[in-house]
């Protein structure tokens, strides 16, 4: 048996920057194997890599889209920030049906798009970071750029491949 697959969405460079700085600054760095990231499927089956590869590699042609980054989120043991987007929803759930024979019950009840920046903390920890964020929050708007295929390692990820999105955005 193979390890996992692990899908994500792919940010601009500006944007990856930023949220791996933040992700530095406030993830417990004992558990920070990563770069900030955006999941889209936490474990779809390593046996079925060239069909998960072939699958991404259709849908990500097409162009570059917006992301809206909305909110601080609380975690109760961390915090996120929220994204949002239409093309990302629909991107999603028609990989969704595509994998729907290999996914696992966490990625059927896929929560909305997220960057985490801190997790597996104490809640008084936590509460105190989201605070602090949100009290200077601005919304802004962050640039998907492709996916990103990774095998789960047991904490680190091993990067499979990357399907990068046409530049210019759809409009």
């Amino acid at each position: 048996m193979q390890p996992p697959l692990i899908v994500t969405l792919l940010l601009d460079e500006a944007a990856q920057q930023r949220f791996d700085r933040l992700r530095a600054a406030h993830f417990p760095p004992e558990r920070n194997w990563l770069a900030a990231h955006v999941t889209l499927f936490h474990a779809l089956p390593g046996e079925h890599r060239a069909a998960v590869g072939r699958e991404l590699a259709a849908v990500a042609a097409r162009s570059r889209f917006a992301v809206a980054v909305t909110g601080v989120r609380f975690l109760g043991r961390g915090v996120a920030l929220d994204l949002s987007a239409p093309e990302l929803t629909t991107l999603r759930a028609g990989l969704a049906d595509a994998f729907d024979p290999w996914l696992t019950p966490q990625d059927r009840q896929w929560s909305r798009p997220h960057v985490t920046v801190q997790n597996k903390v104490a809640p008084d920890t936590a509460r105190a970071l989201h605070a602090e964020l949100a009290a200077s929050f601005v919304p802004q708007t962050v640039t998907a750029r492709g996916l990103g295929l990774w095998r789960y390692l047991g904490g680190p990820w091993a990067a499979e491949a990357e399907f990068p999105f046409r530049p210019g955005q759809d409009t």
